[in-house]
């Protein structure tokens, strides 16, 4: 049985262009003229980064997102033992504290990179913080994810100045 990838796997061009030049028996056939590759959308939403080492996912519509701490802090606090989570319904403002994280090392708060609203919470940090420091990236279910939110218009604002991936992977590469 043929393996899914090789099922899929489609031809090369040179090849398709090959058979365009090869006269056929048949007068019916035509040549492909374009392919449409298989592919997938990717399922991140919008990833944004605070200076502070947050990150904050927005959907298409900007209008609900998932805010949690960067791997490159995760690493930097060690292992988390304690996780302080905001509570929901709380209303705040860019920069504003909505809870915290103790390590080993140190204690660090964890800022709202945007004004948004608080509408659920990763309660599975209250029994295993140490997910942070596994998964800290990860909006899923298991994941390390903080907070999930409701963004207003000013938090779209808020939300356009932070950094995408590439400013942040060079805003961290500085700080070494």
């Amino acid at each position: 049985m043929a393996s899914i990838a090789r099922c899929l796997r489609a031809a090369r061009p040179s090849t398709l262009s090959r058979l365009a030049q090869t006269p056929c028996a048949r007068s019916h056939w035509q040549p492909v003229v374009s392919l449409r590759a298989f592919s997938a959308s990717p399922i991140r939403d919008i990833r944004k980064y605070t200076k502070d080492h947050e990150w904050i996912d927005l959907n298409a519509d900007k209008t609900a997102g998932v805010i949690g701490i960067s791997e490159y802090a995760a690493e930097e606090l060690g292992d988390v033992v304690y996780v302080e989570l905001p509570e929901e319904g709380k209303e705040v403002s860019a920069g504003d504290a909505i809870g915290a994280v103790e390590s080993v090392k140190s204690a660090a708060d964890i800022n709202a990179p945007i004004a948004c609203k608080v509408t659920g919470i990763n309660l599975a940090l209250e029994e295993k913080p140490g997910t942070i420091n596994q998964v800290p990236e990860d909006d899923s279910h298991g994941g390390g994810w903080i907070a999930k939110v409701q963004v207003d218009e000013q938090g779209v604002k808020d939300f356009d100045t932070l950094m995408d991936a590439e400013e942040y992977k060079a805003f961290t590469g500085a700080e070494h």
